[in-house]
């Protein structure tokens, strides 16, 4: 059977609700034997950067979220599955759409969380729900299961 998708993006926040996005991208990359990109994007602050306070806050952070990407990779690594990984600076959902574009991705993963029905407004201007839109590539937004 041929390979749908060839090059997975996996956006990291790092936050607890990654875990699951980061285990069905891996299991849709085994799959397809795809590889796989992990992306942080590291929110710029516009004219604020240029303060040298919050420029070295800022390339602190990249520098972390390049370790911690280093170590998702790894777990691709271990699992017989080719990953790369890229610290970007830039506002996050045009960032990950941009990256997608320019680097032939064919399938964003990604966490999300379920949308309250009551708040729509504030649901629909979340990271996941523009990048859904934005992305010429197919999104897969994976939730968090519902404990009850």
């Amino acid at each position: 059977m041929r390979s749908r998708y060839h090059h997975l993006l996996l956006p990291l926040d790092f936050s607890p609700k990654n875990r699951w996005a980061v285990d069905v991208a891996l299991e849709i990359a085994r799959t397809n034997e795809a590889k796989v990109t992990l992306l942080h994007v590291v929110e710029s602050m516009g004219a604020l950067q240029r303060d040298a306070e919050i420029g070295k806050f800022l390339d602190d952070c990249a520098t972390r979220a390049g370790q911690e990407l280093e170590r998702f990779s790894r777990l691709f690594e271990d699992a017989g599955v080719t990953a790369d990984y890229k610290v970007s600076e830039g506002k996050r959902a045009p960032e990950i759409v941009r990256f997608a574009s320019e680097h032939g991705v064919d399938l964003i993963v990604m966490s999300s969380h379920p949308v309250d029905l009551q708040d729509a407004v504030h649901s629909l201007v979340t990271v996941s729900y523009q990048v859904g839109v934005g992305a010429a590539c197919s999104v897969f937004l994976v939730k968090q299961p519902v404990v009850d």
